[in-house]
């Protein structure tokens, strides 16, 4: 693996990292909407928050890592670029359970849909 391209190495990382926060989120909805009997909307909300964490945390710590970019710029930062993903998401979770699609299937595919994004973002901007 020390043979492949640093954005390579990178988007690995970031796949690793961004699949932990996403089953995060996609466990945290299930809970409170099979136990709690949350509204999936409002359990979509409490995920993402608990999944942030998780995700800030590893990309800093490991995708990337060489960033000497501060907490106090980075973090403000990758936080606007999640609220403005997770607006996105809850749209087309909203839009898809309109379908009467099941809420596990319709969380699914909002969560696989907009990861290319956040890296980008993250890759030339966040952790520049």
């Amino acid at each position: 693996m020390n043979n492949l391209p640093h954005w390579v190495l990178q988007l690995l990382r970031f796949g690793i990292v961004g699949v932990t926060a996403a089953t995060i989120h996609f466990s945290v909805v299930i809970v409170l909407v099979q136990i709690g009997e949350m509204a999936p909307l409002i359990a979509n909300i409490v995920g993402f928050i608990i999944s942030f964490q998780m995700s800030y945390w590893g990309h800093r710590r490991w995708t990337f890592n060489e960033t000497a970019a501060l907490h106090r710029v980075a973090l403000p930062k990758l936080l606007f670029i999640q609220l403005l993903n997770f607006a996105a998401n809850e749209y087309l979770f909203y839009f898809l359970l309109t379908l009467n699609m099941p809420y596990p299937i319709a969380l699914l595919l909002v969560l696989a849909i907009l990861p290319i994004f956040t890296f980008t973002i993250s890759k030339f901007w966040v952790f520049r």
